[in-house]
């Protein structure tokens, strides 16, 4: 992405988990494009900093927010405080998620409601929270991010692919109700990308990741899932809703 380009100058864009991996090259491709950073974490206060010290380097505000997505008053005082410091809020990135694994007979309950939570719950709270917003600036965008196995399946992984399949309808019902009042909502679902896997996590590589190949014979990148969600948001996006960007090199084709 060039250095160039400001499409977005002048826009506020919230970031859900956007810390590190796929949130923070999001954060940074969007204030790269000119927009403000409202950058959530859960609860890792310097790495998101980091991430803000970072989008600034791009001539970009930016702002660190801590909180709980799947919290009810969590998620509103989370977009108040955006809107707030940064003066609006133009675009919604649902990315916080916890991927683990386990087969279904091992799976708690907290454990599934946690993943459900923090994935599904959690965009629906944020996005109810930023609609009025959203609304309000005329140019609105949600794009929530959702996962390659909501679409092919995978093992000891029902909570996640659960969580993310519903992320797609939810995508839909959006996309509908939304779409007349001038925003647009869709879904990013990234295929195999090299992240750094966190605690919440299996801890280690996926098991479905032995199974699955691309087409272009590597792996994904961050930075290119953040490129297809800054399309999505950027003026080239206002005439697409309710569809899901698959960014996976070709290891699932709908």
């Amino acid at each position: 992405m060039s250095k160039d380009n400001h499409e977005l100058k002048g826009r506020v864009a919230l970031v859900t988990g956007a810390s590190r991996n796929i949130g923070r090259a999001i954060a940074l491709a969007l204030a790269e494009a000119g927009a403000s950073i409202a950058i959530v974490a859960r609860s890792d206060q310097a790495a998101a900093e980091s991430v803000a010290r970072e989008v600034e380097a791009h001539g970009s505000r930016a702002i660190v927010l801590l909180g709980d997505v799947a919290q009810e008053a969590d998620a509103a005082r989370l977009v108040g405080q955006a809107v707030d410091a940064l003066g609006g809020l133009d675009l919604l990135v649902n990315n916080a998620a916890i991927r683990r694994e386990a087969p279904v007979e091992k799976l708690s309950f907290a454990d599934w409601r946690e993943v459900m939570g923090v994935t599904l719950d959690g965009a629906f709270l944020m996005s109810r929270a930023a609609i009025p917003h959203l609304i309000a600036g005329e140019r609105g965008a949600i794009v929530n991010i959702g996962g390659l196995t909501a679409y092919t399946g995978a093992m000891n992984r029902a909570h996640v692919i659960s969580a993310k399949a519903g992320l797609d309808g939810f995508t839909k019902a959006l996309a509908h109700e939304l779409g007349p009042r001038g925003v647009t909502v869709n879904l990013v679902s990234p295929g195999m990308i090299d992240t750094n896997r966190a605690h919440t996590s299996s801890g280690g590589e996926p098991a479905h990741h032995n199974t699955t190949r691309t087409l272009v014979g590597r792996r994904g990148t961050p930075e290119e899932v953040a490129a297809a969600v800054l399309y999505l948001a950027g003026p080239a996006g206002r005439f697409i809703t309710g569809q899901t960007m698959h960014v996976n090199g070709g290891a699932f084709l709908p």
